[in-house]
C-alpha cells in the first residue's frame, strides 16, 4: 500500500465534508473485507461473532455428513473452509474462534471421514501433510493464550494430537516434531 505525501494528507484533509465522503464510500466498495468489517462492527454492532462460528460450523458438519469421493476433494473442501474461517478471523478478529474451528476442522476429519486419512498411502500423502501443518498451525496460536483460555483447547487438542499421531499422519507429525500431548503454560 502506497504512503500518502504529507502535502496530499493535508489537501485531502481540507477537502469539504461531502466529498470527503464520496471519496471515502468509493475506496470502501472496492476493499470486501473492509465492507465485511464495517458491516460487522457497525451494523451488527459485533454481536454476531458467536452465531458466526455456528454458521461455520455447521459448514464443518455438512462436509463431514456428505459422502467424499476421495482425500483430494476432502482436503479442497478442507482448505475451503479453512479459508472461511480466516475470513471469519479477519472479520471479527475471533482469535477463539480460529482455534475453535480449526480444532473442529481437523478432529471432525479422524472421527467422521478416517478411511482417507487411517493409513499412510500415496493417495492420503497431501492430505496428511496438510492436516498435520495446520495442527501445527493450532498448537502455535493455543500456547500464546492465557492458559485458563488454552484449559479450554486442552482436551480436544490431546485428543487431536493422539489421531496425528496414531493414523497416516503419524510420519509427518514426527518429521515436524509435534508433541504427542499438549501441556499449558503456566
Amino acid at each position: 500500500m502506497a504512503k500518502l505525501e504529507k502535502e496530499l494528507q493535508q489537501a485531502i484533509v481540507s477537502m469539504p465534508q461531502k466529498d470527503k465522503d464520496k471519496l471515502l464510500l468509493r475506496l470502501i466498495g472496492k476493499d470486501e473485507i473492509l465492507i465485511q468489517q464495517l458491516i460487522f462492527t457497525l451494523v451488527e454492532e459485533e454481536l454476531t461473532v458467536e452465531s458466526r462460528r455456528e454458521d461455520i460450523k455447521i459448514i464443518i458438519d455438512t462436509l463431514y455428513d456428505t459422502p467424499v469421493f476421495s482425500s483430494g476433494y476432502l482436503m479442497m473442501d478442507m482448505r475451503y473452509i479453512n479459508a472461511q474461517i480466516t475470513l471469519h478471523v479477519k472479520v471479527t478478529k475471533d482469535k477463539y474462534g480460529e482455534i475453535e474451528l480449526t480444532l473442529k476442522l481437523m478432529k471432525d476429519c479422524f472421527e467422521k471421514q478416517l478411511k482417507w486419512i487411517e493409513k499412510y498411502n500415496s493417495k492420503s500423502d497431501t492430505l496428511a501433510l496438510y492436516i498435520v501443518k495446520r495442527v501445527d498451525f493450532i498448537l502455535k496460536k493455543v500456547v500464546k493464550l492465557h492458559p485458563d483460555i488454552q484449559f479450554d483447547f486442552h482436551a480436544d487438542t490431546n485428543t487431536l494430537l493422539g489421531y496425528v499421531h496414531k493414523y497416516g499422519t503419524a510420519h509427518y507429525a514426527r518429521e515436524m516434531g509435534l508433541p504427542k500431548t499438549f501441556e499449558i503454560a503456566e
